[in-house]
């Protein structure tokens, strides 16, 4: 009996637990194992591409002395940005390479991903979910739950263990250019639900267990700014954070979320306005710690972003996060540096030795929570029966096609009355992308043969004979990739696909914008005849989106965002696809 009590404890989330961790055995052997330095680098978690370097390189030597020698307490999976494209694990090396790592820790690494949209947002090979807008607009929880139950499988099948995920920005603000479609929306009810039903999921087997993440505290979703760019700077006042801001916070609270992960923006109603909310102890220990309670992993955004890295050195940030509440430093520029800077704060009093182990218990017990003192290695040929089930991808097709949104339809232009005679521009965001690619090929399948890929770095000349072209079709659909990512500064049409857009409006033809990601897109063509948005660039949402065109579908999505001048929140036309 006394061993199921024990089992069932362990898999009380970590917010909810509300246990002294350092009364189990385990925690103190690890912990009495620790020099300062050593605690301190466990509060530290390295990035890593989930490549398996050789093991004479540069780079495996590095990952050799953070792991082995320095004792980092965790490693964070990117994605490599290579040439003009973005290049993903493969998931069988990454598993290896996590093995490798984690056979040299005396204390297991834990691995973190922020896998938005499932683990295929860094990982080849994996279930195909759409963005969390997408979600919200199919206004289906369950499915949001799902999602949460399947990435929680496959993250564990890979070796990752912390979801930094979900996203509980109110997402208000029309022009934020890095929230947008990676929240659930701007209703802070909606939002609230489907944090929720994520944080269920990723629950749903204990087998799987994972931690979860609420971010970016204590909101991102009203700024207008990038803060991988810039310090961002959110103008709310106490009464708008409660009301707004902090319910889908207070809400994965409520659930028993795993962390919060902090944003690196001002927030003048409750800090100076030129401080970090991550560098704040009015926020991260006032607000977050007294008066919400939350008793979990308090986990900075990367510190290697400009929000603090312009302003902070890596070893200064660490310092006063460290002061300001904070437990795990995620990235900082430089790993070393933070270490030292950690352990001289301590020597000279700006810290304590006592504030030190209150962070490495939190993060020492959230590995034994996850099991990694019983098994930290995973099973490479197990790996192939869990990830990218068929079942799984039919549902993630499922939940893309329910998301597709219909804004504007006028004279019926939707579906398309006679899809060979339609041309169909589409426009990718780079030239080296992959996007499109599948649009391509359902358009073929349909037998359409007005096709133009299109990229931004095209010469006006070659954009003007596209436009010419298509001014013969009966009907021209514009098809725009619109994304969010890092460091991009907006999800504005890049080059001259604007002038583009403008003149094909300009011929007369009817035209119908298709928005592969932002909803916002059309604010900047507000005269385009038809109007479709499936909040996500991903690749299932590109075979969603023909679908939709040609009458294959219902479409039934709401928008869980306002776009001004458009469409109010929850509008969405209702079409049932063709006998």
């Amino acid at each position: 009996m006394r061993k199921l009590i024990i089992l069932s404890l362990a898999l009380i989330p970590l917010a909810a637990a509300r246990v002294k961790p350092v009364e189990k055995p385990v925690i103190r052997r690890w912990l009495s194992s620790l020099t300062l330095k050593q605690k301190v680098a466990q509060l530290v978690v390295i990035p890593f591409y989930g490549e398996a370097p050789n093991t004479r390189s540069k780079q495996y030597r590095r990952f050799l002395r953070l792991v082995q020698e320095e004792r980092v307490g965790g490693l964070i999976l990117v994605n490599r940005t290579e040439g003009h494209g973005i290049k993903r694990a493969e998931p069988y090396a990454l598993a290896a390479f996590l093995n490798r790592m984690q056979r040299m820790a005396k204390i297991p690494l834990i691995v973190g991903g922020d896998f938005e949209r499932g683990a295929s947002m860094r990982v080849d090979g994996m279930t195909l979910f759409p963005h969390a807008m997408a979600l919200a607009a199919a206004g289906d929880p369950q499915a949001t739950k799902y999602m949460g139950e399947i990435t929680a499988r496959d993250s564990r099948a890979l070796g990752v263990h912390w979801i930094f995920f979900p996203v509980a920005d109110v997402n208000s603000n029309p022009d934020n250019p890095i929230i947008n479609i990676r929240s659930f929306g701007e209703s802070p009810r909606q939002v609230s639900e489907h944090v929720r039903a994520f944080i269920q999921g990723a629950r749903t087997d204990p087998k799987n267990r994972v931690l979860t993440t609420a971010k970016h505290f204590p909101g991102h979703g009203d700024t207008a700014e990038d803060s991988h760019l810039k310090l961002a700077s959110i103008q709310s006042d106490q009464a708008r954070l409660e009301s707004v801001e902090l319910v889908p916070f207070r809400a994965a609270i409520e659930e028993g979320v795993d962390a919060v992960m902090t944003a690196h923006i001002a927030v003048p109603a409750l800090e100076a306005p030129d401080l970090p909310a991550t560098l704040s102890h009015a926020i991260l220990t006032g607000l977050l710690r007294d008066e919400l309670k939350f008793q979990g992993l308090v986990v900075t955004d990367a510190l290697e972003m400009a929000g603090v890295a312009k302003g902070y050195s890596s070893g200064e940030a660490a310092v006063r996060a460290l002061e300001a509440g904070a437990d795990v430093l995620l990235m900082p520029p430089d790993p070393e540096a933070a270490i030292r800077a950690v352990v001289a704060a301590v020597a000279k009093g700006r810290l304590t030795a006592k504030r030190i182990d209150e962070s490495v218990v939190r993060i020492l017990t959230a590995k034994q929570s996850l099991g990694l003192d019983r098994t930290k290695l995973v099973d490479l040929e197990a790996i192939a029966d869990v990830i990218n089930s068929p079942e799984a991808a039919a549902r993630a097709q499922e939940m893309t096609d329910r998301a597709v949104t219909l804004v504007k339809n006028e004279s019926g232009a939707l579906p398309l009355h006679n899809p060979k005679d339609a041309c169909f521009l589409v426009l990718a965001e780079g030239r080296y992308s992959n996007e499109g690619q599948a649009l391509a090929q359902e358009l073929r399948q349909r037998a359409a043969t007005g096709i133009f890929a299109l990229d931004p770095t095209l010469p006006d000349s070659e954009l003007d004979a596209a436009a010419q072209s298509a001014s013969a079709c009966e009907q021209i659909v514009v098809m725009a990739f619109a994304s969010v990512a890092a460091y991009k500064g907006s999800v504005a049409l890049p080059g001259n696909f604007p002038k583009l857009v403008d003149s094909l409006i300009a011929s007369g033809h009817p035209v119908t914008l298709v928005s592969l990601g932002s909803p916002y897109l059309v604010r900047s063509f507000p005269k385009v005849s038809a109007y479709l948005t499936t909040f996500s660039p991903v690749t299932t949402a590109e075979v969603a989106a023909v679908k939709a065109l040609f009458g294959e579908i219902d479409i039934g999505g709401h928008l869980p965002v306002t776009i001004p001048s458009i469409a109010e929140l929850g509008f969405g036309i209702v079409m049932r696809r063709n006998k």
